[in-house]
């Protein structure tokens, strides 16, 4: 039920709604079966995490779409629409179309043509163990806080719509996506993000037509030219630096890294990279197109929920709102289970030596070995989501993390071909450093104050710069001064 409280805000009356558990059981039962019926029997780690390097062009763009287009995307672009306009593309819209662009362009042949299968199995090999393990923690933080930003849309999504306590929303969906995640690992991941993509599409698509025809074209024109709406930079400094530090950190992130190396072959991942790229520009537009044209139904008013929502409870019937209710859920599990299942190859292939094979003996184990650490990393992930409910917040401090602590070391990999042990132990170090402090720093944990995300990111990457720069410059005067390699690293 819609209602407008004192102070003009737009809200909704938490109760259970039931048309919309109907729906929302539906659609977990078809994410199950489709799950289950993709799955099979897995043998290996290679099964689990990369579903035997078999994956079309086709799958590889539709996997990464959808993966990529979670709670961000789709909730805090829209918001950002309704208050700021068009200029709310750069939040994640920008970003994510040059991430694929240049992957595919540069990196997607080096990392399919890889003998190691995770980053910090590069980094490991190229400048050494000890900075090998410690690239494993920062990427293993980076997927738990990404799983956890997903887990925060999801309970802030629900409460509207079911009535649940926010800890029972993140209970509920982390609970589906881990039954179809044990049973079938990356494949059942790629399965469901066909279904979650298709659903994506089509409830964008009807919200923009229906806002289309329900908001004067006249009126929306005069609202945005009033506002402000219209113009592409506005606020353009902090859109820059967010839009750099996603880009920094995807380059390198395990998601992309992991769908390349899934790819059939290097022509396979280049072309579902580049047709992601095109998905993204028309989704992401969409997604700006719907907070703009929604300005006439909520001018003055600010948004208890999210503006999403706002538009599934006010704008729609019972059968459409809950196509479009289980089409939001979609954008969100489909990122949280590619972080899952990512966050849990870092943690069995390069802290629990899955790798090597150490995980344990016998066909199946290394598989439960898989399975366990899905379980560890979804309720680490949960553990965050329970204490921080800002989706923008923890999605910026987890690329903070890969922006600042392994971008400069990760793709100086590509560029040096010689081993550096210092130059990676010193950029990581500083970069790294300068992240947990910064994560620590916004948490009040730290008895001072450093800039805060996006802004740190400039600080934070010059530091690694630096420190691999120093550390390049020992490697190279080493032979001269006759230092040990074990007194660096």
């Amino acid at each position: 039920m819609a209602i407008i409280d004192k102070k003009g805000s737009f809200c909704y009356k938490a109760a259970v709604r039931p048309e919309f558990i109907v729906f929302l059981i539906a659609y977990l039962v078809a994410l199950l079966a489709v799950g289950l019926k993709f799955s099979r029997r897995m043998t290996s780690l290679d099964d689990f995490f990369l579903a035997s390097r078999s994956l079309s062009s086709g799958l590889v763009f539709l996997s990464l779409t959808a993966s990529w287009f979670g709670a961000t995307s789709i909730l805090v672009t829209t918001d950002q629409a309704l208050q700021a306009g068009v200029s709310a593309f750069w939040l994640v819209g920008v970003p994510a179309v040059a991430t694929v662009i240049l992957l595919g362009l540069f990196l997607a042949g080096p990392i399919r043509r890889l003998d190691v299968q995770t980053l910090p199995s590069l980094i490991a090999a190229r400048y050494g163990r000890l900075v090998g393990h410690a690239s494993s923690i920062l990427l293993l933080w980076y997927m738990i806080t990404l799983a956890s930003s997903q887990m925060v849309a999801l309970g802030q999504f629900l409460r509207p719509f079911l009535g649940l306590p926010y800890v029972w929303g993140l209970g509920l969906g982390t609970a589906v996506v881990l039954v179809y995640l044990l049973s079938g690992g990356l494949r059942s991941v790629v399965a469901t993000d066909v279904l979650q993509c298709l659903l994506l599409v089509l409830g964008l698509t009807w919200l923009a037509v229906h806002l289309a025809r329900a908001s004067p074209l006249s009126e929306v024109a005069r609202q945005a030219a009033a506002g402000g709406a219209l113009g592409f930079f506005v606020d353009g400094r902090r859109n820059i630096l967010i839009a750099l530090s996603f880009v920094l950190a995807w380059m390198i992130s395990p998601i992309a890294w992991q769908r390349i190396q899934a790819a059939g072959s290097v022509k396979k991942a280049r072309a579902g990279l580049f047709a992601a790229a095109g998905a993204f520009i028309v989704l992401y537009s969409l997604v700006v197109f719907i907070g703009v044209f929604s300005r006439p139904l909520f001018a003055g008013r600010s948004l208890e929920h999210p503006l999403v929502a706002g538009l599934i409870l006010s704008q729609a019937g019972t059968i459409v709102g809950g196509l479009l209710f289980v089409s939001v859920i979609a954008a969100i599990l489909s990122t949280l289970d590619t972080a899952l299942n990512t966050g849990a190859m870092t943690l069995t292939r390069d802290i629990l030596g899955g790798r090597s094979g150490r995980v344990g003996a016998g066909p199946g184990s290394p598989v439960r070995t898989g399975r366990l650490a899905t379980v560890i990393v979804a309720v680490l992930a949960f553990g965050i989501a329970a204490r921080m409910q800002s989706i923008l917040q923890t999605l910026g401090m987890a690329s903070e993390i890969m922006a600042e602590g392994l971008f400069v070391p990760g793709m100086a990999i590509f560029v040096l071909k010689k081993r550096t042990p210092a130059a990676g132990a010193l950029g990581l170090l500083l970069g790294g450093g300068f992240a947990l402090l910064s994560f620590l720093s916004a948490l009040r944990i730290v008895p001072f104050v450093l800039p805060a995300w996006p802004s740190s990111v400039p600080y934070g990457v010059a530091l690694s710069a630096l420190g691999f720069a120093l550390g390049y410059l020992i490697d190279s005067l080493r032979p001269a001064l006759k230092v040990p390699r074990g007194f660096v690293i």
